[in-house]
């Protein structure tokens, strides 16, 4: 069994993000996104910094210091891009204005509950930014992540021990080895990867879950 790499995990994300979407991409893991998204497909990239209209990363050597994400990595602007201040980016977030954010986690439950910000861990650095403001603005979040911890232990839980960052906030989950959603019945897997049943994803993922893949479309 080979698990997705971070960059396929990226690439899986995109697949599901529509035509004209504005969507937020979190710091971290999620900025893998842009380098995914189809270039025939108009979606607005937003940035709590203030940007809206991001592209892909630069090529080497064309980096512009004075173009950056939150997450202080150099970006690209497309046409029709625009910067504006932090506050009105805030106001984007909080107001209902973005579809989709896709956001990093330590930890999801059960329930959706989101904790992403703070391990607890005394010498960990807590750093929220605005990742509360996203996952209770945003029509839809969505969390990437690996599936379980460098122990083994897996990421989706019955109930967050960590700080939360929002409550029955998610409603898609992506992993080196599923994907899943959250919905008022529980966990529901639409997919493995290859190599894997799901009953051996069940036997290391924390919580119970149902299996109902996707039923395709007819052509």
């Amino acid at each position: 069994m080979k698990r997705l790499t971070r960059e396929q995990i990226a690439a899986r994300v995109a697949r599901d993000i529509p035509e004209g979407a504005y969507v937020n991409l979190g710091i971290g893991l999620p900025t893998l996104v842009a380098n995914h998204l189809p270039r025939d497909r108009d979606i607005f990239l937003h940035s709590e910094n203030g940007l809206l209209g991001m592209g892909p990363a630069p090529a080497a050597g064309e980096e512009d210091e004075d173009l950056i994400n939150a997450g202080k990595q150099p970006v690209t602007l497309l046409t029709g891009g625009c910067f504006f201040h932090h506050g009105d980016s805030f106001a984007m977030m909080r107001g209902g204005h973005l579809d989709i954010c896709v956001l990093g986690a330590f930890q999801v439950s059960a329930d959706g509950d989101l904790a992403n910000w703070h391990t607890g861990a005394p010498d960990a650095i807590p750093a929220v930014g605005g990742a509360m403001d996203l996952a209770i603005g945003a029509r839809h979040v969505y969390v990437m992540m690996e599936h379980q911890t460098r122990v083994g232990e897996s990421k989706i839980v019955p109930h967050c021990t960590y700080p939360l960052t929002g409550i029955a906030c998610v409603d898609r989950i992506y992993t080196d080895l599923a994907v899943i959603d959250v919905t008022p019945h529980g966990l529901v897997v639409r997919e493995v990867i290859d190599g894997m049943s799901f009953d051996e994803l069940q036997a290391i993922t924390g919580v119970p879950m149902a299996f109902e893949p996707p039923v395709a479309e007819k052509a």
